[in-house]
Formats: structure tokens, C-alpha cells, sequence
């Protein structure tokens, strides 16, 4: 994957590829490095380049 979404912190994203991590909260950005708090997997660093997050929508659980 060579682009990602643009990320700020406050934003909701989950990872389509482990829904089991569920909803979480952009913590930082720092470049291609997203530290995320996962409501089931805690606060991880996600490679975004690697990783394709979805945002949703402000409360957490929609779409964007």
C-alpha cells in the first residue's frame, strides 16, 4: 500500500483487517506512524502505510 488516509488525533478508525480490535481513537501522528487506542487491543502503533485503517464517522461506529 502506498498512500493512506490523512489521520489526525481525535479521529475513529478500526482496522478492517481485525475487527476483533474493534473501534479506536487516534492518539498521534507522526509521519506514517498512528498510535491508536483500540477499545479491545489497547493502544497499539499502526504502520499506516502498511495498515489500511477506515476512519467512522465522530461517534465512532458510523461510516464516514
Amino acid at each position: 500500500m502506498d498512500s493512506f488516509l490523512p489521520l489526525e488525533p481525535g479521529q475513529w478508525v478500526r482496522n478492517p483487517a481485525a475487527p476483533e480490535w474493534g473501534i479506536g481513537q487516534v492518539q498521534s501522528v507522526i509521519g506514517e506512524r498512528v498510535t491508536v487506542n483500540f477499545e479491545n487491543a489497547g493502544k497499539l502503533l499502526i504502520n499506516a502505510a502498511r495498515v489500511a485503517l477506515e476512519k467512522v464517522a465522530e461517534d465512532g461506529y458510523g461510516e464516514c
